[in-house]
């Protein structure tokens, strides 16, 4: 009777095991179903940030370019002659004020 049992215990076990790995190759290829268009989603996510990125590089290279322009002496100097009426100082023109006394505490 124990051979029987044991035939049977065997039996069982392969059994098992060949009903585990008939059920675990559809869970496998679901799985990999399953990541692969996660993987797909993600790289498709990167690609649009890698874009505004670039996007973003661009705009940041022009506003610099645009503050450049904006802060040369040149323009500044023509702003201030043109449109606020100024001119550069003479020599003659400037003043020099020299403060003596004791610094106050």
């Amino acid at each position: 009777m124990d051979i029987k049992m044991g035939r049977r215990l065997r039996n069982f076990f392969k059994s098992f095991l060949i009903i585990l790995n008939v059920s675990a190759i559809p869970l496998l290829l679901i799985l990999y179903a399953v990541f692969a268009n996660k993987n797909t989603e993600l790289s498709s996510k990167i690609t649009e940030l890698e874009q505004r990125q670039e996007k973003l590089i661009e705009e940041n290279k022009r506003l610099v370019s645009d503050i450049s322009l904006l802060t040369s002496a040149e323009r500044i100097e023509k702003i201030a002659e043109e449109e606020l009426g100024m001119h550069k100082a003479e020599t003659e023109d400037i003043v020099r004020v020299e403060m003596t006394g004791e610094k106050k505490k």
